[in-house]
């Protein structure tokens, strides 16, 4: 039995006002050992819904929790009603360690920082080649929070048919990122998609990118038995596309054994929570070059130990310009 003495405080004891016959509560919290396993699929006004046992089980987060908020993509530990059967609700109570995060912040200077998607191997970052207008700025930014987060990038350009790719593989050739390049006749007769899903096969990859580059139109090519987003179209006269996924989605990409994250269209991607320290680490052969630089530095500063690095001839120039282009983002708005 626990002994409360002098030293007993709030958060030892809690009770209820007004009430009477209230026995002392503890902050000994159950372990749930029992608790099923399971996988958030989507999360919609404290409503998610779980993968549990090969079944959809719709759960809300336990108060224990506190302010702990459970991502698309994490996996969880659930009690209660799991049968999966209408108006049912299941309890989280257990939010796993995170294998990888994909984080951003609204913009650079908001100290609020938003989990995207958990538990991602890679993140597919879609971009038009036209109609509307690459934005390198917005990839940058994409590539840094995957960098940041464990995820390795996929680069996924469309709309080859309006104009070529050149450019952009020039741009990120040093950074050694798979590609695909589709068309739009390609991404609506599907060939585009069987082309992804050969860098898709037993990962989950969390799509990416900016309204109106057919994101949500590859990842319905992608998993066709799942039609609940609707194909937006783009303004001709802005070029921009309106949003058409809400909220992050899972979905099982069964002939590759993985699984599609769609997120919702983005027009920014704060990096206000970025450690260049961490972004370093998608660079090995930069990465050793740091042992001499001062400490926290920048990368891009008088005293950085790389420009000796490069010089020495252990690693390419290119490589080093691009990590340095990566980490300004964070100083350079998305429109410069």
């Amino acid at each position: 039995m626990r002994r409360y003495g002098k030293h007993t405080d709030e958060d030892d004891i809690r009770t209820r006002p007004n009430r009477k016959g209230n026995r002392p509560r503890t902050n000994i919290r159950p372990k749930h050992e029992d608790a099923a396993e399971g996988m958030v699929l989507t999360v919609d006004r404290g409503r998610l819904t779980c993968l549990v046992d090969g079944r959809t089980v719709m759960a809300m987060k336990a108060r224990e929790l506190g302010r702990k908020a459970a991502v698309v993509g994490d996996r969880v530990a659930l009690v209660g009603d799991m049968s999966g059967a209408k108006d049912t609700l299941a309890r989280i109570v257990r939010i796993e360690e995170r294998g990888s995060v994909l984080r951003r912040t609204a913009d650079d200077d908001d100290p609020y920082e938003r989990v995207v998607v958990a538990n991602a191997d890679q993140l597919a970052i879609v971009t038009a080649l036209a109609d509307p207008e690459p934005r390198p700025r917005l990839i940058d930014r994409c590539l840094v929070a995957a960098y940041d987060g464990g995820l390795d990038p996929l680069l996924v350009m469309t709309k080859s048919d309006l104009a070529p790719p050149d450019k952009l593989l020039e741009l990120y050739g040093a950074l050694d990122i798979p590609y695909v390049v589709t068309s739009r006749e390609e991404l609506e007769s599907g060939d585009a998609a069987e082309r992804v899903r050969e860098h898709l096969d037993g990962k989950i990859t969390a799509f990416v990118g900016h309204s109106g580059v057919g994101k949500t139109t590859l990842v319905n090519a992608l998993v066709p038995e799942d039609r609940r987003r609707s194909t937006g179209h783009v303004n001709a006269v802005t070029g921009r596309g309106r949003h058409t996924t809400t909220s992050a989605l899972a979905l099982p990409l069964e002939e590759a054994h993985g699984w599609v994250i769609d997120t919702p269209g983005v027009r920014s991607f704060g990096l206000a929570h970025i450690d260049p320290s961490r972004v370093i680490h998608a660079f090995p052969d930069l990465e050793p070059g740091t042992a001499g630089c001062p400490r926290a530095c920048s990368h891009d500063e008088p005293d950085c130990a790389l420009d000796e690095w490069v010089a020495e001839g252990h690693a390419d120039p290119a490589r080093l310009y691009s990590l340095r282009r990566l980490l300004g983002t964070r100083e350079r708005r998305e429109g410069d």
